[in-house]
């Protein structure tokens, strides 16, 4: 997959949301991040497009199964961000992911293991905080 074909999937993605198609967006979202090639993609190219996903505003949604099947998808690539970079952000939202699919053990083990790396580099930065939150509201 070269850029220009995610930044293509991405637009299509995007369309979606805004004509509010939420489960077709996440079928999107499910057809990218489960192609093989995905993963040779740059990291930060990859991280922009899960953070797409992971990071949308879905406060008072109920979970649909496409909303499910979305976020289970992004646990390979963004295990393998976490295993190879050892990014707070990663772990960050490696656990949203855990945490939308019902695995909180997992979800609070990604959060505590992101925010004693982001403490040890900037113990004042906005992701600390952010993180801190996400492990005292499990």
């Amino acid at each position: 997959m070269t850029k220009e074909e995610l930044v293509q999937s991405v637009k299509r993605i995007m369309a979606l949301v805004r004509a509010e198609k939420h489960d077709e967006a996440f079928a999107g979202y499910l057809e990218l991040f489960s192609k093989p090639d995905f993963l040779q993609l740059r990291p930060d190219d990859q991280r922009q497009a899960l953070r797409l996903m992971v990071h949308a505003k879905l406060q008072g949604r109920e979970p649909s199964k496409a909303m499910i099947d979305a976020h289970r998808s992004a646990v390979l690539p963004l295990t393998e961000l976490v295993s190879i970079y050892d990014e707070p952000g990663d772990y960050e939202m490696l656990g949203m992911c855990h945490l939308l699919l019902g695995n909180v053990e997992s979800a609070s083990r990604m959060y505590r293991a992101g925010l004693a790396i982001e403490r040890s580099r900037n113990p004042q930065s906005d992701l600390c905080g952010t993180l801190m939150r996400r492990v005292s509201e499990l």
